[in-house]
């Protein structure tokens, strides 16, 4: 790495990775600055001006890409030019399989660190735990319904943390240059099976409901999503269907040295918080 700083940036700061990478290199002693719209160094991808102040003191990045495809080669050539020796990208799994409907943004941060010159690890993970209890099914989880059009396909969620923890292990340590790694759980369970583990952590009556992918578009659409994230949504379920992020993998085990999270134990202590009452 070829600054003298040695600080990290860690874009989205604020964000169910990046807030607890933050907090897992902190207790490690390393010196971060945690960027995010809202966060303690402000950085939106929208405001180009808001980058170099970013990257001015960054030895290395945790790349969590943009939307916009467009932005990523820029902004990683700018990143290089100030300094920035090693990048380690988040991705999805199946990312290179699924298509362009899905993420485009993510496909063009991981050329963009490829080409760079500097080093870099990309790491495409499955669907996280924290989906179930900080994001995308939360609600209708607490409203006593998740409905999806996956099918009896198993998904061997990660755990966010596990994803942190990995992508700290990146930044701080030689050896991984030009490595893709797929994380994922310890064990792939469907939909259907993790929503029972989850109605029972919580002690209350939860249901999974099969969609097909038009009855999935037209209940996005009438939620309020747009076109492009119920088509990038499909496109995922798609991917997952078919079967690209099934198989569960050793990556954590082999990079971290322990198991990764199981998904009972994180249902366990999200119910405990009180995330689906």
């Amino acid at each position: 790495m070829t600054t003298a700083t040695n600080e990290i940036l860690v874009l989205g700061g604020t964000g169910k990775i990046g807030r607890r990478l933050v907090r897992t290199l902190r207790a490690a002693g390393r010196r971060v600055r945690a960027a995010s719209r809202s966060g303690e160094v402000r950085f939106d991808w929208a405001q180009p001006t808001t980058w170099q102040l970013a990257v001015a003191e960054a030895s290395a990045v945790y790349l969590l890409a943009p939307e916009d495809p467009a932005l990523a080669d820029d902004f990683v050539s700018r990143a290089v030019k100030a300094g920035v020796g090693r990048f380690v990208a988040l991705s999805g799994r199946g990312i290179d399989r699924i298509g362009e409907d899905f993420a485009p943004g993510m496909l063009a941060a991981e050329q963009a660190v490829r080409d760079s010159g500097a080093e870099w690890t990309i790491i495409r993970p499955n669907n996280f735990n924290q989906n179930f209890d900080e994001d995308l099914w939360r609600q209708p989880l607490v409203e006593g319904r998740l409905a999806l059009p996956m099918g009896a396909t198993p998904e061997p969620f990660i755990d966010a943390q596990d994803i942190a923890d990995v992508a700290a292990a990146l930044l701080t340590s030689d050896g991984h240059h030009g490595q893709v790694y797929e994380l994922s759980g310890p064990r792939a369970l469907t939909f259907g099976s993790a929503v029972a583990m989850i109605a029972e952590a919580a002690g209350r009556s939860i249901r999974y409901l099969e969609l097909t992918p038009e009855e999935y578009r037209a209940e996005l659409l009438a939620q309020g999503h747009s076109e492009a994230t119920a088509t990038a949504l499909n496109a995922m379920f798609a991917g997952m269907r078919a079967g690209y992020l099934a198989e569960p993998t050793d990556t954590v085990r082999r990079i971290l040295g322990r198991d990764p999270i199981d998904f009972g134990t994180y249902a366990a202590e999200a119910a405990a918080r009180g995330m689906w009452s």
